[in-house]
């Protein structure tokens, strides 16, 4: 049985990095890391592409809390706030059980809003997006023969 040599570590170190993501550079090598992308600061609804689709948060939540004790986003987003703020209401699901009983308040299953819901970054695809929406593929369908 033998033993490796710190040469051969090394040496196994300076293998190009193992994604295709990560841009030059070897494992042992550090290198400056990218600025992070500006989040996007609209306050536009974007267009939804499918049905069911949770809507995207259009401003910053930077500082955002939202834990088991309190929700940042339902000052401005709940029933009883979204008039007042101007904000959309959370949509009526998220007051039901699993069962589609109405609650109250904001079902457990519903209160941590980042699981589905996320803010955009400024920043261009990583890969090229041929994506269609069903109006534009029916669209596509009627213009041919």
């Amino acid at each position: 049985m033998g033993l490796l040599s710190w040469g051969a570590v090394a040496e196994s170190l300076d293998a190009p990095a193992p994604d295709g993501r990560r841009l030059g550079g070897t494992i042992a090598q550090e290198l400056q890391a990218e600025e992070m992308p500006k989040v996007e600061n609209k306050d536009l609804k974007r267009e939804r592409n499918y049905p069911e689709q949770p809507p995207t948060i259009p401003h910053k939540i930077d500082g955002y809390r939202v834990d088991t004790n309190s929700n940042k986003c339902l000052s401005c987003h709940s029933r009883s706030t979204a008039a007042k703020s101007q904000a959309p209401m959370i949509s009526i699901t998220h007051y039901m059980d699993r069962d589609g009983q109405p609650l109250a308040t904001v079902s457990p299953r519903r209160y941590f809003c980042e699981q589905c819901h996320v803010p955009q970054h400024e920043t261009p695809a990583a890969i090229p997006n041929t994506f269609k929406n069903i109006d534009q593929v029916l669209e596509g369908g009627a213009s041919q023969p």
